[in-house]
């Protein structure tokens, strides 16, 4: 996607209550990239705290767990993205692909509409 155009954010609000969104499907993929929550949450500026509270509400919305976790210690803890954890990501980065390919025109159309920089 192009970073200096238009941007589709995706965000799915389910009854559960969950909201899946960009930021959280960014929290999972760098859990998987790191094996660890608190790496994850660094990364994307947050507290360790609000790192955990979304992993738990979204383990919580989801009939198994999209993250599961040990605790610290002697030999460290870790987080790794389940089998769930990775569907879920899966299915949310290839709607957030669709969107933008079938809506290319649509964002282009929208924003030949906008005023321009010279304004």
């Amino acid at each position: 996607m192009d970073r200096d155009g238009p941007r589709i954010k995706l965000r799915l609000e389910y009854d559960v209550p969950l909201v899946l969104g960009p930021g959280k499907a960014q929290l999972l993929h760098l859990i998987g990239q790191h094996g660890s929550i608190s790496a994850a949450g660094r990364q994307m500026g947050m507290s360790y705290k609000r790192a955990w509270s979304l992993v738990e509400e979204m383990n919580g919305a989801f009939a198994l767990p999209l993250v599961d976790s040990s605790r610290g210690g002697t030999g460290g803890g870790g987080a790794r993205i389940t089998a769930t954890g990775q569907a879920v990501l899966r299915h949310y980065e290839s709607l957030e692909r669709l969107l933008t390919d079938k809506g290319a025109a649509d964002l282009a159309a929208i924003g030949a509409l906008m005023k321009g920089d010279d304004t």
